[in-house]
């Protein structure tokens, strides 16, 4: 009649259910995974770090849709970009070095063509500079100046800014 099935009424295939609770922590990255394949990413750490690919001026015009390969390929992809109106232009002067830089980030030729397509890209919120890049104030501050070694001072200066602009006892994890 159908596949065999096992004393519990499973398929011999199937997988037994696991029972208790499990962290959202644990699933979130096989959710996040199987949008991006189904969308055309393989590694979604192209979508997250594109700043950092092409740099803040770019970035802020443009966004990676998807990038598809060949058939039964991993290299020698289509990488599709989302462009901001006239931006497109000067965009597509300088393909080439975008290609290059998201080969020699995914260490190999991943991109063989780009396409570019019209539409709005969604404005990135700024965020907030880290403790170690915020002010140090000055009544911390002075006994730093004295300090020789350039790396020390800057994690002296990074303490005394955290210190700085923290609220209240520190709080134990």
């Amino acid at each position: 009649m159908g596949a065999a099935m096992s004393k519990r009424g499973r398929a011999p295939t199937e997988q037994p259910r696991r029972n208790g609770v499990r962290q959202v922590a644990e699933l979130l990255p096989d959710v996040g995974r199987a949008a991006f394949k189904k969308f055309g990413f393989v590694q979604s750490s192209l979508v997250s770090r594109w700043g950092e690919i092409v740099g803040e001026r770019w970035a802020a015009v443009s966004v990676p849709e998807s990038l598809r390969f060949p058939a039964g390929r991993k290299d020698e992809g289509v990488l599709t970009l989302t462009v901001r109106g006239a931006h497109a232009v000067t965009i597509q002067h300088i393909l080439p070095e975008i290609a290059e830089r998201v080969n020699r980030f995914f260490g190999y030729s991943a991109v063989a063509r780009i396409v570019i397509r019209h539409g709005e890209v969604a404005a990135k919120p700024a965020r907030a500079a880290p403790p170690s890049l915020r002010p140090v104030p000055v009544e911390l501050g002075d006994g730093l100046k004295t300090i020789a070694d350039p790396e020390l001072k800057a994690v002296l200066e990074a303490l005394a800014g955290s210190v700085a602009s923290s609220t209240g006892l520190p709080k134990v994890a």
